[in-house]
This record gives structure tokens, sequence and C-alpha cells, in this order.
């Protein structure tokens, strides 16, 4: 497979990479600092620089030409305010969507968040009330679009433990709990190959079930779900 990873300096986005590359997929990284390729391309990877923020979708759609699907990985991170989790969180989803629309690329899996689409939890800030006011609006507009086979991949409480191989990867809701990044990689590895599992919402969090197990059933006969 040809997969682009918007966001692609990310800590989910450089494990990704690597595990797809490893796998003997084509990955190209769009990132906005030329000073992180260099991390990119040890993953196997191949930068693009690219800011989201301030491209249109006609030069962004110039970097997903070719590709099977992109995957959106991209933050404001720790530490922005409430304006830049809009640009990023919610505006640069928006236009790497529309971008993927102009260059005939179905394949679009947004890492989103727990507790995105519901009111914010009273007392976590006003950065995090946008953050998950940002991520409710980008899955909204991914939901109106008949031109992609989104997914929408809602992790709980990311943490840095070595992965374990074994999640809980269900339609929401499903309580909250951690998951590690590695594992996090690992299952939108697999969901990239599973193609007829399309046009859902998941929560993802650390559990007992294999990753392949947990994403084969998933998988239904006759393919993609509305």
């Amino acid at each position: 497979m040809d997969i682009v990873i918007a966001g692609g300096h990310g800590q989910i986005a450089l494990r990704l990479s690597r595990l797809l590359a490893a796998r003997g997929d084509t990955v190209r990284s769009i990132i906005r600092d030329p000073g992180h390729a260099g991390d990119v391309g040890d993953t196997g990877a191949r930068p693009v620089v690219c800011d989201l923020e301030s491209a249109d979708a006609a030069e962004v759609a110039g970097h997903l030409t070719g590709a099977d699907a992109v995957v959106f990985a991209a933050g404001a991170g720790p530490g922005s305010g409430a304006a830049r989790k809009d640009t990023v969180d919610r505006a640069a989803s928006v236009l790497t969507a529309d971008a993927a629309e102009r260059a005939g690329v179905r394949g679009f899996l947004q890492i989103s968040a727990m507790g995105a689409g519901e009111p914010p939890a009273p007392g976590r800030g006003e950065a995090w009330e946008a953050y998950i006011r940002a991520k409710g609006a980008a899955e909204d507009d991914l939901r109106r679009r008949d031109a992609l086979d989104w997914l929408i991949l809602r992790p709980g409480r990311l943490t840095d433990d070595p992965g374990t191989g074994l999640v809980r990867l269900e339609e929401p809701p499903i309580g909250r709990g951690a998951v590690t990044r590695d594992d996090v990689a690992a299952v939108i590895a697999a969901l990239l190959g599973a193609r007829d599992v399309r046009r859902r919402t998941l929560d993802l969090l650390n559990g007992g079930t294999p990753i392949a197990d947990a994403v084969a059933s998933l998988r239904r006969p006759g393919g993609q779900e509305v």
C-alpha cells in the first residue's frame, strides 16, 4: 500500500511509519518543520514538508496523489492554545480530507480522541474544551463525505509503555482507560489492511484481545457500513 501520514512527526505517526515501512508499504509523512525530516526518514518514510495551517487543498492534494489511504495524525500538541486546536485539529483535518477528495484517495483514517462529539468535561480548561470541540467537528466533517471511505479511531489515555498487542476495539462507548502508543500504531496498521472496515467510529483501549482478532471481529460480510 501507499500511505500518506499527515502529522508525520507525532509519536504515534513515527511508530506507525516504522511499522508500515517494515512490512513493505510506501509511506509519505507530511511534516511542517524541515528539521524533523531526519527523524521521519529514519523510520523508512519519505518526509514531505508542507504546513497544513497555511497550505491550500490543491497543494496538499499534490502530495496525496497516488496514495491508497491517508492517516490524519496531526495535532496542535500539548502547550498550544485554543486557537491552534481549531486550526490544526479541525481545520487541517478538513483541508486534508478536501485534498484527498481532489486527489481521488478514498481511504481516510482519522486519529481522534475519546470524548469527541460530547460536551467537554467541566474543569479541564479552555484548551481541552477547544481540543474536544475541534475533534468532534473534524469527525462530523468526515461523516458527511460520501467520496471518502473514512474511519475514525478514538484512543483512550495514551502511554509510552511497551505495546501489549492486546486491545479492546469497539464502537463507542466502551468506558475510559489507557492504551499504549505502540498498540495504537499497530491497530492503525491492521485497520489500513482491512479495507472492508470503513465508515465506523471506534474506541480503543488496552484489553484482552489480540489486535488481529479485534480487527477481524469488525469485518462484516459485504464490506462497508455507513
